[in-house]
């Protein structure tokens, strides 16, 4: 196993972390985890030398309002010896915080499910602009520093879901030690995206990555012209070693987390690690890599460039979301992967059922978008699911 330091505290960390997401399943029910299985590939992978385990307090629950089972499960896991051969990460649910008195009430419960008196690095969830503003008037900024005081967590990050200009506005809010944000080589442009990264590591702040594989995207049901461009390499790899290698090539990269859901992806992914070395790829993988990108967003349906002139919408549709996952699908022909993804913004009373046919996004649309028939359409895909 091959390590780096996490930004500015030192600590070395496997460039390979285990992702407690995305554990096994019994019955297709996300709170009953495959334990017997899910402990065997945790085990594995410590022993193989992965030493930065990350959970949240909703992970394999069957809400974001409740605690799931994967911190539970962690607690149990590595009660077994293995809590001092790992770096435990796991997250504040922000979106649950009303109060100052939310803060130490989570964390104190997350402890508690997680057997431990201590959470190696500890996250605010999933931070945008809003919940960050929601959080610093309650004064999380002193709660963080109390926690880190009393040991209770030894280092303070966020993972992040927003606007580029948003997240440097984050980093520069708080002495981070580390952020954890979404990238990918078709996401470089998303979210926090390669900017962001080359920016937080500019300030010392670690760089934690999520969705390394786009959630299976780029390694399920690959097109056979995506194939063939994979093919044409000299040096054969697996549509995951590609993904992978693309990130750990960069420099700006400390860590890249994986949700593992079977023994094979462990192994598979422990084999890879071997070779992520900075600056290891040739310039010609590099381009064909670039090349491979270009050919998925060839297949781009919808001309969104997601400049958000269409929002609010008075009827709460999320109209960019519900587009991006349109051209997904036709990306990256994977039903059950956008389908799952579509059932969040139907939790939150957001996906394109909700629209009334107003036309007020399309009079404000500066790409003359036919967006009430994408929506219908829409609608119409994701109810057969």
């Amino acid at each position: 196993m091959l390590y780096r330091n996490l930004g500015k505290t030192g600590k070395r960390v496997s460039i390979l972390g285990f992702g407690c997401m995305r554990l096994p399943i019994l019955d297709g029910n996300p709170g009953r985890i495959n334990e017997p299985l899910a402990n065997n590939m945790l085990h594995l992978a410590v022993e193989q030398g992965v030493n930065y385990v990350d959970t949240a307090y909703p992970y394999h629950g069957t809400s974001f309002t409740s605690g799931g089972m994967s911190e539970v499960f962690l607690g149990n896991v590595l009660k077994e010896g293995y809590r001092d051969q790992v770096y435990l990460a796991t997250k504040l649910p922000s979106w649950l915080i009303q109060k100052k008195e939310d803060f130490n009430r989570y964390l104190d419960e997350q402890l508690k499910r997680l057997q431990t008196d201590r959470i190696d690095f500890y996250l605010l969830h999933g931070l945008n602009l809003d919940l960050w503003n929601n959080l610093t008037d309650l004064d999380v900024r002193g709660f963080l520093d109390s926690a880190i005081e009393d040991r209770r967590i030894g280092y303070a990050g966020f993972s992040f879901h927003d606007e580029s200009k948003s997240f440097k506005e984050i980093v520069d809010g708080y002495h981070w030690s580390f952020s954890q944000i979404q990238y990918n080589y078709m996401d470089q442009a998303f979210q926090a995206g390669k900017a962001g990264l080359e920016y937080a590591a500019s300030k010392g702040v670690g760089t934690v990555i999520m969705e390394p594989l786009k959630g299976g995207y780029l390694t399920n049901n690959i097109p056979p012209d995506i194939q063939a461009l994979w093919d044409r390499a000299r040096v054969k790899r697996s549509p995951a070693e590609w993904g992978l290698r693309f990130l750990w090539d960069q420099r700006e990269v400390d860590l890249v987390l994986s949700g593992m859901s079977t023994m094979e992806q462990v192994k598979e992914n422990l084999k890879i690690a071997d070779y992520g070395i900075a600056g290891s790829l040739t310039d010609e993988e590099r381009d064909l890599i670039f090349e491979v990108k270009e050919a998925f967003e060839a297949r781009t349906y919808v001309a969104c460039s997601d400049c958000n002139y269409c929002m609010p919408c008075k009827n709460g549709v999320n109209i960019p979301q519900n587009l991006n996952l349109l051209n997904e699908l036709y990306i990256y022909q994977n039903m059950p992967r956008t389908a799952a993804s579509y059932s969040f913004l139907s939790i939150n009373e957001s996906s394109a059922v909700s629209c009334t046919e107003c036309g007020e996004c399309e009079e404000k649309c500066t790409q003359d978008i036919p967006i009430r028939e994408y929506l219908k359409e829409i609608a119409e895909t994701f109810k057969k699911e």
